[in-house]
């Protein structure tokens, strides 16, 4: 279960990937652009800005976030990525921070390619990140012993499999794709109590919330609290920097 209002509440920081991804595309006139993991839609809607007048769908595997989508105006359905298929006329798809929760997603890549007209443009980013203090931190707590039983099967134990800008490239390429691809790691000034706590809250430990009850979740947090606080210290100032690093790509099918 996602939290719309948890996943914004970092809105600004979170959407400037989103807009780096989406600048890189070179599509004039699209017919249909779709939108692969909308969350709440708010990005989505400047699909919309950017391309007036191509027809706009999303897709979500959560119905909380299509629900705020849905608010948000877009025409969003709630779905498994892995079970999309492009209609005809779709010439840009956009799937932002999705395909890390994707088991084998390089072999779904490919095959949105093969689906996907001559001339059309894919583009998706995927955090790079996993090996930061938060994450190692994260899967530390979740496998000690009073967590482990109970967490196990949430996946958070499990690192998560994406590719640098290389593998990315090779892989399209090798489709017959032309493929631009790159990372960039981000330097968040956050502020306030436990920032960094609050803004995995709303994205990595989305699997450990679902597993666990109200209780059993505050105490969880309240653990990792102080390891988070030891890995990313406040400055005299007040801040909190937070190095978010994302890799991109964009391929326009031969």
């Amino acid at each position: 279960m996602w939290d719309p209002k948890q996943y914004l509440a970092f809105d600004d920081e979170r959407a400037r990937p989103f807009f780096d991804l989406v600048r890189r595309v070179g599509a004039a006139s699209p017919r249909r652009v779709v939108d692969l993991g909308c969350g709440p839609g708010n990005l989505t809607r400047t699909l919309g800005d950017r391309w007036p007048g191509a027809a706009l769908s999303a897709l979500d595997s959560s119905a909380e976030m299509v629900s705020a989508a849905l608010a948000n105006g877009i025409d969003a359905a709630v779905g498994d990525v892995r079970d999309w298929r492009p209609e005809a006329d779709t010439d840009v798809v956009v799937c932002n921070a999705v395909l890390q929760w994707v088991p084998g997603h390089a072999e779904l890549l490919v095959d949105w390619v093969k689906w996907l007209q001559a001339g059309a443009w894919l583009a998706w980013q995927v955090p790079g990140n996993f090996d930061a203090p938060s994450h190692v931190a994260i899967r530390e707590l979740a496998g000690m012993a009073q967590w482990r039983e109970l967490l196990g099967s949430s996946g958070i134990l499990e690192p998560r499999a994406v590719l640098d800008p290389a593998g990315y490239a090779e892989l399209l390429a090798g489709v017959g794709c032309a493929v631009d691809a790159w990372e960039t790691t981000y330097l968040q000034r956050l502020s306030g109590t436990d920032p960094v706590l609050e803004w995995v809250t709303g994205t990595a430990l989305r699997p450990v919330r679902a597993a666990l009850d109200d209780a059993r979740w505050a105490e969880f947090r309240a653990q990792l609290a102080p390891m988070l606080r030891d890995a990313y210290p406040v400055r005299a100032d007040g801040a909190t920097w937070l190095p978010f690093r994302r890799v991109f790509c964009v391929a326009r099918v031969a």
